[in-house]
């Protein structure tokens, strides 16, 4: 079946689109569906242990947001904005500028005291390739003069960037949080780990293609956006031997998804590996590795909503975003959690269990 992006439309009333992170981070809501008995229930994040049991393995992706938005000035004063979008090299990066006609090549745009750049290329798309000009370390001039790239949809200013961050995020990189993962805190990862179920760290930058709409009308004509991963040995171990014994696989966010989902081979199986992936999942795709969900409520017609579709049911998944509107859940990144167990009825000879709530 050929969807059309009108296919993944739902209503959303701009009230719902959420504005703060809640506080503290686990008492935001759950939504959790349970595709072998097609019922929701409603709760709060930190009982999501509910729904875990002993040899799950929870996958999480560790990447850390860059403060990625720079206020910059031409040699003649003019403000120019700059958004770090990809490393290239150590000092060659890949920017989006606005406005773009005070961004030519061989234009020069100081940022701060120590910290300029010079414009050396223009792509396709209109992006341009910078080099940066700096005394010292460029992530530790970042983190003291760079802003936290908000999504559009947040009109409100962050008090503390941290709440941008998940609680375990390490590896800098990325242009835009994980946000499944903003819902964890130290004290519920404990916990869960202390039921004996197994965290396993994978890695994908998030770029600014994640907000970009789909713009053609037949879903599989849109192209999509190149970002880094990494799948480590240790993680690859982990998550092989519950394929193998029939543990279930947990991934949390559709990055952590379309990380695994991209190193797995046709069995779920994974090797350590590195790369960049264009992977799009949408119905009817078949998961290989992943299992059940943690995820927020995402963007009508994007790219996300259509992930999160292909695990669910076009029609279902239309059908649980109308009952959050209903319930008058948050939206988007600092918005409320979903949880998607069970088997749909195509992978029911699936030899794991996937719901105990004993």
């Amino acid at each position: 079946m050929q969807f059309l992006k009108s296919d993944f439309y739902y209503d959303l009333p701009e009230e719902l689109i959420a504005q703060t992170p809640a506080s503290p981070r686990d008492a935001s809501r759950l939504l959790v569906y349970d595709r072998t008995s097609k019922k929701t229930e409603h709760r709060i994040f930190k009982d999501v242990t509910d729904y875990l049991k002993k040899g799950d393995v929870l996958v999480v992706n560790n990447t850390r947001v860059l403060p990625a938005r720079l206020y910059a000035r031409t040699e003649n004063g003019g403000a120019v904005e700059v958004l770090l979008l990809k490393r290239l090299d150590i000092d060659k990066w890949e920017v989006l500028v606005k406005p773009g006609k005070k961004c030519k090549i061989g234009a020069r745009l100081d940022i701060s005291d120590g910290l300029s750049l010079t414009v050396e290329g223009i792509t396709e798309s209109g992006e341009r390739i910078v080099r940066f000009i700096y005394d010292g370390v460029f992530e530790e001039i970042l983190e003291r003069v760079g802003n936290m790239p908000l999504p559009p949809y947040i009109k409100k200013k962050l008090e503390d960037k941290n709440r941008y961050q998940t609680v375990y995020a390490k590896t800098d990189g990325s242009a835009a949080a994980p946000t499944a993962g903003l819902h964890f805190t130290p004290a519920l990862l404990e916990r869960i780990r202390g039921m004996g179920v197994e965290v396993a760290e994978v890695l994908l930058h998030v770029g600014l293609g994640t907000f970009r709409p789909v713009k053609e009308e037949i879903i599989t004509d849109h192209k999509m956006h190149s970002e880094y991963y990494e799948v480590g040995a240790e993680a690859a171990e982990t998550i092989n031997r519950a394929k193998r014994e029939g543990r279930r696989i947990i991934a949390v966010g559709t990055t952590s998804v379309r990380t695994l989902e991209s190193a797995a081979d046709e069995n779920g199986l994974l090797k350590p590996c590195s790369g960049n992936t264009e992977i799009f999942i949408y119905p009817p795709y078949k998961f290989k590795c992943v299992d059940a969900l943690i995820t927020n409520f995402h963007l009508p017609e994007s790219t996300l909503i259509m992930l999160v579709a292909a695990m669910t049911g076009r029609e279902e998944i239309l059908s649980l975003y109308n009952e959050a509107v209903r319930e008058r859940y948050r939206f988007f990144s600092f918005g409320d959690a979903m949880l998607i167990v069970g088997r749909s009825d195509d992978e029911k000879e699936k030899p794991q269990d996937i719901v105990d709530k004993d």
